[in-house]
């Protein structure tokens, strides 16, 4: 069964994207099949895994789009009322990792919003729209099984929409990254108040039978937190400068006092010993990663995460290479501790479930 795990802040910078395709990497690196889901129309997802550096790169990236293998036209049976049925993408296997696939973005996608928000609202249009609120999931789904995935990371645009509002009550599972900084705060203060709201559309449209009966019916709600990650802040002789781990703390006490208590109201948290487990208090942070910008250009350029950057895709000597290898352990070991979270958090919930 896979599980479908959304990443998501309404807040732009906060590393969705590169978590996203470095989380995916680790998690193939452990045996799993896992498909990236670029949800973001800007697409930067899907530019870092199939590379866009010479002319020769442009062209296959034409020719991807030129098939159906790209989250628009994957749906587009349902929202452009095409006479056939939605089918399995064919997702785009990534160079240099086995069991890792993208299903590419499309600039398009957002086109789709207006129509999804009109059929969202479920007292009006519902029989004339009711395959849409389903379509994604069903698209989602059909990918899946196709490909015998284990997981499906999805890597969300920062809005409130329709679109975003579907992805994220239609998931199995959801993370948060974060910034250390005053925008973050913010977006964890307005994210509780968002998530009683879409909670509360999500049950009723899994209850509404008219969207169950539907083409593509609409899943049951089973949506849960698995916890925050806090990145991009400085490290100085091995510790977070005082003015980056006030922001932490801030953070870790916003999700504590304000998101906590929304989350609990409407049963988005997995059992308390599930997390105690993995080591998580009630601050729910997952991991914490610093700020290794030097290193991010160098993967992105060269379509390989921060950790698997060989000494030649480096190209540096003596003591600046010692230390960015040394940042890189730092930065496996850490994704490789949160993998391993991911995983158990979600195979317990399933076994509990």
């Amino acid at each position: 069964m896979v599980h479908k795990i959304a990443l998501f802040n309404h807040k732009g910078g906060v590393s969705k994207t590169t978590t996203t395709f470095n989380l995916g990497w680790m998690l193939a690196s452990k045996g799993k099949r896992v498909i990236l889901v670029d949800t973001d129309p800007q697409c930067n997802l899907t530019g870092i895994a199939l590379k866009e550096e010479t002319e020769d790169d442009e062209a296959r990236i034409e020719n991807i789009y030129n098939t159906h293998s790209n989250i628009k036209t994957g749906l587009a049976p349902a929202f452009e009322s095409q006479p056939r049925a939605i089918e399995a993408v064919d997702c785009i296997p990534i160079e240099g990792q086995e069991g890792l696939f993208l299903l590419p973005g499309h600039v398009g996608f957002a086109e789709y919003e207006v129509t999804l928000g009109i059929a969202q609202e479920l007292s009006r249009s519902i029989q004339t729209l009711k395959n849409l609120p389903g379509a994604i999931s069903d698209l989602l789904e059909k990918t899946a099984n196709k490909f015998n995935a284990d997981y499906i990371l999805i890597d969300m645009s920062p809005s409130l929409g329709a679109i975003n509002q579907n992805l994220l009550m239609t998931s199995d599972f959801f993370l948060v990254p974060t910034n250390a900084d005053f925008i973050s705060v913010m977006a964890i203060d307005s994210l509780s108040r968002i998530l009683s709201k879409w909670s509360s559309w999500a049950r009723m449209a899994s209850a509404n039978p008219i969207l169950k009966e539907a083409t593509y019916p609409f899943p049951e709600f089973t949506l849960k937190f698995l916890g925050t990650i806090v990145q991009n802040y400085r490290i100085i002789r091995g510790k977070e400068t005082a003015a980056f781990q006030t922001w932490i703390e801030k953070i870790e006490n916003t999700v504590t006092h304000k998101l906590v208590p929304v989350l609990e109201q409407n049963n988005l948290l997995l059992p308390k010993q599930v997390y105690t487990e993995q080591d998580m208090n009630d601050s729910f942070t997952l991991t914490k990663i610093p700020n290794v910008s030097s290193l991010l250009a160098l993967s992105q350029g060269h379509s390989t995460p921060v950790y698997a950057l060989t000494s030649e895709q480096l190209n540096q000597k003596g003591i600046v290479l010692k230390a960015n290898q040394r940042k890189q352990n730092e930065f496996r070991e850490t994704f490789s501790d949160l993998a391993d979270k991911i995983i158990a958090l979600s195979s317990s919930y399933a076994v509990s479930a």
